[in-house]
């Protein structure tokens, strides 16, 4: 083979090299390109959905979601640690405290009855009338909770003026992380799911002094927490409209009501709490 043949093999395999080497260059480029672009789209994403979830939080509170701080106060009398299946509880609120069930309580109210929640605080009575007619499930809920003697001796661990709410009745641990009775109840009505949002909506508008149920965000979560209603800013709340109302006080519980929100340290990521320990001593329950 001429010395002049194999030159030109060689330059043609150089040649071929280096193509080789400026696609595989090129490649390592265009992916390292494409990986950023997805980082990017991905961090935009993210930062997107956070800015959305902040702005929800700052205009729609939630009374009952978000974690509180550990309270160091002790639940009231040594409770039963489960109740009978199917029970109801003497309407004289003598049976054994019971905080911890095996499914929703029967029903042992009479809808078409009378019924006042006598709270016994440490800052003050207050009275609601419930609204047992208008909703039954929740009225017969808190009933037996109450003979039950379930809100006996807890805190009133969180006041929020900033939707004018007192939040209560966790006897485990005294915050909003109880893990409550061991069962869920129904929501009353069934709420509609927004198909924009795909948030629960619901027709409950809010206003001072009245009794209502805590939930967390899913549908039919409620349990056995409460709040009161103390004041105009609870009708912030009225965009959500989920928090089932069932018991409204006069004009000496609203009193009460408002001394204790009177008491609000802020701070932690509910809001604050009150300024010294508030105990619900008992919650009986009247028939009229």
């Amino acid at each position: 083979m001429s010395t002049e043949k194999r030159e030109r093999q060689r330059e043609n395999r150089r040649l071929r090299l280096a193509a080789d080497e400026a696609a595989a260059k090129q490649y390592a480029t265009r992916r390292r390109v494409k990986l950023i672009g997805m980082a990017a789209v991905a961090v935009a994403a993210a930062l997107a959905v956070l800015g959305f979830l902040q702005q929800r939080n700052n205009s729609e509170p939630e009374p009952a979601v978000e974690p509180a701080a550990e309270s160091t106060a002790d639940p009231a009398a040594e409770p039963a640690t489960e109740s009978t299946a199917g029970a109801c509880p003497a309407a004289d609120g003598s049976s054994p405290r019971t905080i911890d069930f095996d499914g929703p309580q029967p029903m042992c109210i009479d809808p078409e009855a009378g019924y006042v929640a006598v709270f016994d605080t440490s800052e003050g009575e207050m009275r609601f009338e419930l609204t047992a007619s208008e909703t039954p499930l929740t009225v017969n809920n808190f009933v037996t909770l109450a003979r039950w003697g379930y809100y006996d001796g807890t805190l009133l661990f969180r006041t929020d003026p900033s939707i004018d709410i007192i939040q209560g009745g966790s006897p485990h641990t005294n915050d909003n992380r109880d893990p409550g009775p061991g069962y869920t109840i129904p929501d009353e009505p069934a709420f509609e799911v927004d198909p924009d949002t795909g948030d629960l909506t619901g027709p409950y508008r809010y206003q001072p002094g009245q009794l209502v149920m805590a939930r967390s965000a899913g549908q039919d979560s409620a349990s056995a927490q409460i709040f009161l209603t103390t004041g105009p800013n609870a009708s912030r709340l009225d965009g959500q409209g989920t928090y089932v109302v069932f018991g409204q006080t006069d004009d000496a519980g609203l009193a009460v009501a408002q001394s204790i929100i009177g008491l609000h340290e802020p701070g932690g990521p509910l809001g604050g709490a009150p300024s010294r320990d508030v105990t619900v001593r008992s919650v009986t329950i009247e028939e009229t």
